[in-house]
């Protein structure tokens, strides 16, 4: 869920409010109780940087479908001890 920062015009009290982004929360001030005094701040999204070793694409969708396959096929023995039925 997105998080706001609101600002009161009065009291220049900040807070940090949690809402959708079609939602319309009633944010009051905490200090100053005024509930139209609060206005929402304009905020630059944070997106954290990841550091990752990327190789070339088809490596890294090589290597993907590599393990994906060792899975399925685990998958697959399990399935077929668990419903074999040698009678």
């Amino acid at each position: 869920m997105p998080r706001y920062r609101y600002s009161c015009q009065e009291c220049n009290d900040e807070r940090v409010v949690f809402h959708l982004y079609d939602e319309v929360p009633h944010v009051e001030c905490e200090k100053c109780d005024n509930i139209e005094s609060m206005i929402k701040m304009i905020t630059t999204p944070y997106y954290p940087k990841k550091e990752i070793d990327r190789g070339k694409v088809g490596d890294i969708t090589k290597e993907f479908i590599q393990k994906n396959r060792e899975i399925l096929e685990e998958e697959k023995l399990k399935a077929k001890e668990d419903t074999y039925d040698p009678s």
